[in-house]
C-alpha cells in the first residue's frame, strides 16, 4: 500500500454506528396480530389442544417397559400415605374426613390431564387447608351454626343431600334448615375453592406467571413456617381431647393458646395417652425413613399402620363409649351428587380467595420448576396455573376444597421411582378403593390420631430454624425477610403475614438499591477478574488507577449515594476541591493587593503540596442496568 493511502487511512474520520430508524405501522401490526390469533387451521387447532392437554403430547411416547414399574410403585405408595393425611387435613380445613379423600382423588386425576410436571404430587396442602378452614369457620359462625362439627354430622349430611336432591318443591328456607354445619362448611369450602381456581385460570390466561417472582424463597419459607405454627396450635386441642372453638382473626395463635390453658383441666386422658403413643411411634419412624431413604426401596407407611392400629384399638376398646374420646364418625362410601358453589357467598370469600390462589400457584410452580431442573426437562408456568386452577374449579362441584403441590409427598413420589404422572392415576385408584370400600371402617378412628399425623408432617417447615445461621451468613436481608414474614404469619394471621412479607420484601429491594455495596476493585493475579478489595485478600491494584463499582441500578433515589460513596472511596470530592480553589483564589487576590507578586507563587506551591494518588478513575458499570 502506498504511503499516501496509509496516511489517508490513518486520518480518516471515525465513524459511529447508529440504530436504523424504522417506522412502525401500529395498525398493520395489530391487524397481523389479530389474524394470527384468530386464524383457525387444522395445525393450529391441534397445537392448541395439545398445549391445553399436555397428556396428549407425552402419553403416546410413554415407554411402558422402562417407566411402568416406577410409576406403579410411586403411585401406590403415595396413595397409601395420602389416605390418612387426607382424613387428617380435613379437620384442618373444617370439613368431614370424606371431603379430604374426594379432594385428593379429583386433584390427582385432573393434574394428570393438564399438568406439565412429571414428578409433583398435587393434593391436600396443610397451609391452604388452614386458610380454607379460617374462611369456613368465619362464614359458619356468620350463618349461625356451631363452629365445631358434630360427631353425627356425616349421617345428617347424607340425609340433607338426599332431601335436597330429590325434593323439587322445597324452598330456600327449608334447605337452610335442613343443611347442618357440615353441609354448610363444605359449601363455603367449595365456593372459596371455585373462586381461587378462577383466579388461577385467569392468571394463566393473561400470562401473569411472572407474579411468582415477587414471592421469593425466603418469603415463601417464612410464610409456610409461620403458618405451620398456627396449624400446630390448631391441632393441640385434638391431642388433649379439648372441645374448644377454633379462634380466627388477628392474634388467633395467642388466643388459642390462652383457651387451651384455660381448659387444660378438661383434658381427656385417653386422648392424651393415645397422642403420646402415636408421637412415640411416628417421629422415630419418620426420622428413620429420611435417614435411610437411599437404602429403602420405599418409605415405611407408618401413618397408615398407626391409623389402622389406632382404629382397631378404639373400636374394640370402645374408647368413645367408655372414655368420651372424640372419633371421626361415619364416613360414607361412594360419591355425592355434584353441587354448584353458592353464588351469593362469592362476595364474602372473594378477597380470601386471592391469597389462597397466589400461594397455591406459587408453591406449585416453584416445585414444578425445581424438579424439572433436577431431571432435565421444562415446565410451562402458565400451563401450571391452568392445571392447578382446574384442579380447584372442577372438584369444587364435587364437594372438594383447595389443592396445590406438596413438597413432602413430591419427594416421596420422586424417591420411589416416579417417571410420569401415570403414578398420579395409580394414587387416585388407591384413594378410590378407600372411597368405595374401606372408608366406613374408619368410624372409630380418634381425632387425636389425625391431629398427631398433621403435627408430625410439620417437621420439615419447623426445621427451617436450623438453617437460619447458614441463611444469615449467605444473605442477612433474606434472613430478615424470612423472620418478619414468619412472625407476622404466626402472630397476626396468614393473609396479613403474606401481605406484610410482600411489602417488606419490596421495601428491602428499594433500600438495597438506595444504599448498595460500592467497593473499590482489585484484580486477581494472572487473570482479568476484578473483585472487591474489602471482600477478598491478595488482590492487586495498578498504580495510579482506581476501579470503582456501584452494585445497583442508578436512578434518582440513589444518585446522591453514588456520588458520596465515590467521593469517599477515592478521597476526592470535586465540590470541595472547587471550593478550595475558589477560596485560594480569593486569598491570592487579597495577598496580591497587600504584598508583592512573589506571594502568588508561595500560595500556588502550597495548593499542590498534596497531589492525587491516582491519575485515572474507572467506573465499572456492569451492575448498572438502568
Amino acid at each position: 500500500m502506498a504511503e499516501g493511502e496509509d496516511d489517508e487511512h490513518i486520518f480518516q474520520p471515525m465513524m459511529f454506528l447508529e440504530p436504523q430508524e424504522t417506522s412502525i405501522d401500529m395498525k398493520a401490526l395489530l391487524v397481523k396480530k389479530v389474524k394470527k390469533t384468530c386464524s383457525c387451521t387444522p395445525a393450529k387447532v391441534k397445537d392448541l389442544i395439545f398445549s391445553f392437554l399436555p397428556v396428549l403430547q407425552w402419553i403416546p411416547k410413554y415407554k411402558l417397559r422402562e417407566y411402568i414399574l416406577g410409576d406403579i410403585m410411586s403411585g401406590v405408595i403415595v396413595g397409601i400415605l395420602l389416605v390418612p393425611q387426607s382424613i387428617a387435613y380435613s379437620l384442618l380445613a373444617g370439613q368431614e374426613p370424606i371431603y379430604g379423600l374426594y379432594t385428593s382423588f379429583f386433584a390427582s386425576i385432573i393434574y394428570f390431564l393438564f399438568g406439565t410436571s412429571r414428578h409433583i404430587s398435587v393434593g391436600i396442602f396443610g397451609v391452604l387447608c388452614l386458610m380454607v378452614g379460617q374462611v369456613v369457620d368465619r362464614e359458619v359462625q356468620r350463618a349461625g351454626y356451631d363452629i365445631e362439627p358434630s360427631v353425627h354430622s356425616g349421617l345428617q349430611r347424607e340425609m340433607v343431600i338426599y332431601v335436597n336432591t330429590t325434593t323439587l318443591a322445597v324452598n330456600q328456607t327449608s334447605q337452610l334448615l335442613l343443611c347442618d354445619r357440615s353441609c354448610y362448611a363444605i359449601i363455603v369450602g367449595a365456593t372459596v375453592t371455585f373462586i381461587a381456581g378462577v383466579y388461577q385460570v385467569a392468571m394463566g390466561f393473561f400470562q401473569v406467571g411472572f407474579v411468582s417472582v415477587y414471592l421469593s424463597d425466603s418469603l415463601l419459607g417464612g410464610f409456610v413456617t409461620g403458618a405451620s405454627f398456627t396449624i400446630l396450635t390448631s391441632q393441640v386441642k385434638y391431642l388433649l381431647g379439648l372441645n374448644i372453638p377454633r379462634s380466627n382473626g388477628i392474634g388467633s395463635l395467642i388466643t388459642t393458646w390462652i383457651n387451651i390453658f384455660k381448659n387444660i383441666h378438661k383434658t381427656n386422658i385417653c386422648d392424651l395417652i393415645t397422642s403420646f403413643l402415636c408421637l412415640l411411634v411416628l417421629i422415630p419412624t419418620k426420622e428413620l425413613n429420611e435417614h435411610f431413604k437411599s437404602r429403602l426401596k420405599a418409605p415405611i407407611p407408618i401413618e397408615l399402620v398407626v391409623v389402622v392400629a389406632a382404629t382397631l384399638a378404639s373400636h374394640f376398646g370402645k374408647l368413645k363409649e367408655n372414655y368420651g374420646s372424640s372419633v371421626a364418625g361415619h364416613i360414607p362410601t361412594g360419591f355425592l351428587p355434584p353441587q354448584p358453589p353458592k353464588w351469593d357467598l362469592i362476595p364474602n370469600v372473594a378477597i380470601d380467595a386471592v391469597a389462597i390462589a397466589i400461594i397455591g400457584f406459587a408453591i406449585t410452580v416453584s416445585l414444578s420448576e425445581m424438579f424439572a431442573k433436577k431431571h432435565g426437562y421444562t415446565v410451562k408456568a402458565n400451563q401450571e396455573m391452568y392445571a392447578i386452577g382446574f384442579c380447584n374449579i372442577i372438584p369444587s362441584f364435587f364437594h372438594c376444597f383447595t389443592t396445590s403441590a406438596a413438597l413432602a409427598k413430591t419427594l416421596v413420589k420422586e424417591s420411589t421411582g416416579c417417571r410420569t404422572q401415570i403414578s398420579g392415576v395409580l394414587t387416585a385408584l388407591v384413594i378410590l378403593l378407600v372411597l368405595l370400600l374401606i372408608a366406613p371402617l374408619f368410624y372409630s378412628l380418634q381425632k387425636c390420631v389425625l391431629g398427631v399425623i398433621t403435627i408430625v408432617n410439620l417437621r420439615g417447615a419447623l426445621r427451617k430454624f436450623r438453617d437460619l445461621p447458614k441463611m444469615w451468613h449467605l444473605s442477612k436481608v433474606d434472613t430478615v425477610i424470612w423472620l418478619v414474614t414468619m412472625a407476622a404469619s404466626a402472630l397476626l394471621s396468614t393473609e396479613i403475614g403474606l401481605l406484610i412479607g410482600v411489602c417488606f420484601s419490596m421495601l428491602c429491594v428499594i433500600l438495597r438499591t438506595q444504599r448498595p455495596e460500592a467497593p473499590l476493585l482489585g484484580w486477581v493475579v494472572d487473570s482479568e477478574i476484578y473483585e472487591s478489595l474489602s471482600a477478598y485478600k491478595n488482590l492487586k491494584t495498578k498504580p495510579g488507577i482506581v476501579v470503582f463499582r456501584f452494585e445497583a441500578p442508578l436512578y434518582y433515589i440513589n444518585k446522591e449515594c453514588f456520588k458520596s460513596t465515590l467521593y469517599k472511596r477515592t478521597g476526592v470530592n470535586p465540590a470541595w476541591v472547587k471550593a478550595a480553589k475558589k477560596k485560594a483564589a480569593k486569598r491570592m487576590l487579597k495577598e496580591k493587593m497587600v504584598n508583592s507578586g512573589g506571594s502568588q507563587a508561595d500560595i500556588t506551591v502550597q495548593l499542590v503540596t498534596e497531589p492525587l494518588v491516582f491519575h485515572t478513575l474507572v467506573i465499572d458499570c456492569c451492575a448498572i442496568q438502568f
